[in-house]
């Protein structure tokens, strides 16, 4: 027998608290290589929180973390970002008053020697990215700003963004609340096809019907603790429904 692979992230017996508000009570979650992982619970469950201690956001009072299988003392943007885990947020984080090439490459510009952006290469570069890597996002003039494009549009760039620069996992924040369905469909296909890939994603999102179609596992959250952690053939999604809603 050979030992099974170690989690791409694992995160163990971690606590949270703000003032006399403990967010998260010793909780493990892991998401492995490709794997596609639902993150449920109510308002105040203490998702978003362990969200932003992946996320590199928020620093944990207790717990360890580990990236494929070795310790992993995240507590900086910078930290998460390096081992490769990119937040993608309803909004996709962008800025608004920039083209979408300026907003792919924000924070990692092409430049030469002086400092001088490589426009036309960073032009064309977003080009190719959004019509060969993003579906959703092929017909998407990169001159065009972000304030003038649909949330799904939106969602297209802040994911092409990730990709591009080699992201592993993928932390996304109610990705569909604010897409119309066709959006929703092809967000949900791109999803699928980067596990395909071999990204993993963690997806946070009060619709189970939508999580269902795309996760293999499901973890339910209630009061900062994790009071569910099932694959996808050991619930169905009625009980999946009903998990959360008797938090």
């Amino acid at each position: 027998m050979t030992d099974s692979p170690a989690p791409l992230l694992e995160l163990r017996d971690i606590s949270k608290s703000y003032g006399q508000v403990q967010a998260l009570r010793d909780v493990s979650f892991t998401v492995g290589k490709g794997e596609t992982v639902g993150l449920f619970g109510d308002n105040g469950a203490g998702k978003s929180t362990l969200v932003k201690i992946m996320a590199g956001v928020e620093r944990a009072d207790a717990g360890s973390i580990f990236w494929e299988g070795k310790p992993a003392p995240l507590g900086s943007r910078r930290a998460s970002a390096e081992l490769g885990i990119e937040p993608i947020y309803q909004d996709g984080a962008l800025c608004e008053s920039m083209p979408i090439w300026r907003n792919v490459f924000l924070g990692r510009e092409d430049t030469v020697r002086g400092g001088f952006l490589r426009t036309r290469r960073m032009r064309d570069a977003a080009s190719d990215i959004l019509r060969s890597d993003i579906e959703i996002g092929a017909h998407i003039d990169t001159d065009r700003l972000v304030s003038e494009l649909s949330g799904g549009q939106r969602q297209a760039v802040a994911i092409a963004r990730a990709v591009h620069f080699k992201r592993s996992l993928l932390l996304l924040d109610e990705p569909t609340s604010a897409l119309a369905v066709r959006e929703t469909e092809a967000l949900l296909g791109y999803v699928r096809r980067l596990r395909d890939e071999g990204v993993s994603s963690v997806l946070i999102t009060h619709n189970l019907h939508q999580a269902y179609q795309v996760c293999e596992r499901f973890v339910v959250m209630s009061r900062g603790r994790v009071s569910l952690d099932a694959a996808r053939d050991e619930v169905t999604l009625a009980d999946l429904t009903n998990r959360v809603l008797d938090q």
